[in-house]
């Protein structure tokens, strides 16, 4: 099958585009979705200082205005991580999918009890106290969401009054959760930890749309690009080369007197076409001193 020069540049074009395309395609989408998952860490880690400021601000501002009151009836408001999750409950009601949750593998209040992918993460922390935080994606039926877990240590001694053993607490902790509850806790061990999850859904669109626009952009260039070229080669290679092609038919033939060809320009095809030109007038020189 004979292929024109235009079809055969149009081929290798077609060929080094889509090698280009796949892989520029590929690594925006490696970068996008990289900063995608950056920018949902940045917005977890806010949350997350946002608790540990609520639990700061509960600590010591809150809970010793409630020391006389929590010898006659346990206050939970009086307990930091309870307070920042019913700070952060109010933010989790008008952003759907955000979350903070502090729980123990044997909380004083059921509620903070984790669920079983929760626990798999704090005994990881446990068991490698050297870990600052954990961060990872999980798939929920709202999409995957991405969260950040920090390790939860009682390091006050004042602290284990409350989570050594039943006889030492407080008898109003033990009215109201019970002697099985948060306690046998040891201190400055890994007892639990504080988790934040946010969305993804919205960064991956965000990152999805921004890789569309990209890719089609890209598409446009090409296209624009391809047509440019053809153009360029048309009017730059072929035509001229069809022109003299031509020209050699008709002195095969032996149409001798007909109009020099002429190609202006000083590249290889102009060069070319000169030499052809010589070519014509010696050989219309010579059958001239045959003739004679």
């Amino acid at each position: 099958m004979r292929l024109s020069l235009s079809v055969k540049f149009n081929l290798v074009f077609l060929a080094i585009f889509l090698i280009g395309f796949a892989s520029a395609g590929l690594a925006a989408r490696s970068l996008l979705r990289r900063s995608a998952v950056d920018e949902t860490v940045q917005n977890a880690r806010v949350l997350m200082e946002a608790a540990s400021a609520a639990q700061n601000y509960t600590a010591t501002q809150v809970t010793p205005l409630l020391q006389t009151q929590l010898k006659y009836s346990f206050v939970p408001q009086s307990v930091p991580a309870f307070s920042a999750v019913e700070t952060l409950m109010t933010l989790e009601k008008h952003l759907a999918g955000y979350s903070y949750r502090s729980t123990m593998l044997n909380p004083t209040n059921p509620r903070d009890r984790p669920t079983d992918w929760e626990a798999d993460v704090i005994r990881r922390l446990h068991d490698r106290p050297e870990l600052k935080e954990v961060v990872g994606v999980r798939d929920t039926p709202s999409g995957p969401n991405l969260y950040i877990a920090r390790p939860n240590r009682i390091n006050d001694v004042a602290c284990m009054e409350c989570h050594s053993v039943p006889s030492a607490a407080p008898k109003t902790l033990i009215d109201k959760y019970g002697p099985n509850n948060g306690f046998n806790w040891a201190l400055h061990e890994v007892i639990g930890a504080d988790f934040v999850s946010v969305p993804m859904a919205l960064p991956v669109a965000r990152s999805d749309a921004v890789l569309r626009t990209f890719l089609v952009s890209l598409l446009v260039v090409f296209v624009a690009l391809l047509f440019a070229l053809n153009a360029m080669v048309h009017l730059l290679v072929t035509r001229r080369i069809r022109a003299l092609s031509q020209a050699a038919d008709e002195v095969s033939l032996g149409k001798l007197d007909g109009d020099a060809f002429v190609e202006r320009g000083r590249d290889e095809i102009a060069s070319l076409a000169a030499s052809f030109a010589r070519m014509k007038t010696s050989l219309v020189e010579a059958f001239k001193m045959i003739e004679a």
